[in-house]
């Protein structure tokens, strides 16, 4: 008997996200489904993984018939403990999000959506995050659910290229006003950050983290920053071999 397709499901918005639902349900179309997903949302987590405390799973319906737990840690945890502890084989792919808020450009740097897959494409698995440039609980994921179904379909048949995954980022616009989905490079940007300063009743100090995007190169067409500002889905293929090739190179020439 021909196994169906095992596929892994994680986010970093915690499991009970309106994201994470959207892209379990459509992931029963293509197979087995298990979703393993943080207790609590851990945006900006980055590939944090943790050794201080035990971490701790429960099993949690999401009332669609399949398998799903709640992970007291990150992301990356969601996935290394996944591998190791519940699924009783490598999964044919694994999906994240979908997010609520943008991981385009140098944002992917701090997602937790985006360190699942890369977590799982360290470990040899197709994988592919997806966000929606909308941080509302009830964010409109259509246009998103519109492109994922293919994407995930083309994934399981073609692969990828080992060591690569998949950041897949949407605006927040309807599909009709979509113009279609574009293979992009990572815009050239950086976080301008700032902290409002406030002190509390017992007259200490606190901040809370703020700040805009900067783009460095808004008028680069094959960027995905530019792709969503024009009304498109970005495809960017991100590589876990992050070495300066050129750079290296040149640091041959040096003498010491």
């Amino acid at each position: 008997m021909i196994k169906k397709p095992l596929i892994l499901v994680c986010n970093d918005d915690g499991y009970r996200a309106r994201g994470i639902q959207e892209l379990s349900q459509l992931a029963v179309e293509f197979g087995e489904v298990v979703v393993v997903a943080p207790v609590f949302g851990q945006s900006g987590m980055s590939h944090a993984v943790t050794l201080n405390h035990p971490i701790r799973l429960k099993s949690s319906s999401m009332n669609n018939g399949f398998s799903a737990f709640a992970c007291s840690g990150t992301p990356a945890d969601c996935i290394k403990i996944a591998l190791n502890q519940i699924l009783d084989r490598k999964p044919d792919l694994v999906l994240s999000g979908i997010n609520h808020g943008s991981n385009a450009s140098v944002s992917l740097f701090y997602s937790g959506t985006v360190a699942a897959t890369i977590e799982a494409c360290m470990n040899g698995i197709p994988s592919v995050a997806f966000s929606v440039d909308d941080h509302s609980p009830d964010a409109d994921f259509r246009l998103a659910i519109q492109y994922a179904r293919p994407i995930i379909q083309k994934v399981l048949v073609a692969g990828l290229p080992l060591g690569t995954c998949l950041n897949v980022n949407f605006p927040r616009i309807s599909p009709e006003q979509c113009k279609g989905i574009k293979v992009c490079r990572q815009t050239i940007g950086v976080w301008k950050e700032e902290f409002d300063k406030r002190t509390d009743p017992q007259g200490h100090d606190y901040f809370w983290l703020t700040g805009e995007f900067s783009n460095d190169e808004p008028l680069a067409e094959d960027t995905d920053e530019w792709a969503l500002k024009h009304n498109y889905g970005a495809i960017v293929p991100v590589s876990v071999d992050v070495t300066d090739y050129p750079a290296m190179e040149a640091l041959k020439l040096w003498v010491f």
